[in-house]
């Protein structure tokens, strides 16, 4: 399942929890509760803005891919970046 991060305006904290793509968390109480936090002095109906981090899959065990490196020596290079390309 995809990891999201989400802001708090209000508080000034972002919080990282996993959720299916199809579910929308719009306030710091829905959060708080997805994440197993308590939601201390912020109002729970505080407007929470998910972050422009994508969805990362946080286990890849089963996930099968045919990528095939586009590298011409045939290997993945460093941090994914090459300069041969």
């Amino acid at each position: 399942m995809p990891t999201y991060d989400y802001r708090c305006d209000a508080n000034d904290r972002i919080i990282e929890v996993t959720h299916r793509m199809s579910e929308t968390i719009t306030t710091w109480g829905e959060l708080c509760g997805k994440a197993g936090l308590a939601t201390g002095e912020t109002n729970p109906e505080t407007p929470v803005t998910r972050l422009a981090t994508g969805g990362n899959v946080i286990k890849s065990v089963g996930i099968k891919s045919d990528f095939t490196p586009s590298c011409p020596t045939g290997s993945c290079c460093a941090g994914g970046m090459c300069g041969l390309n």
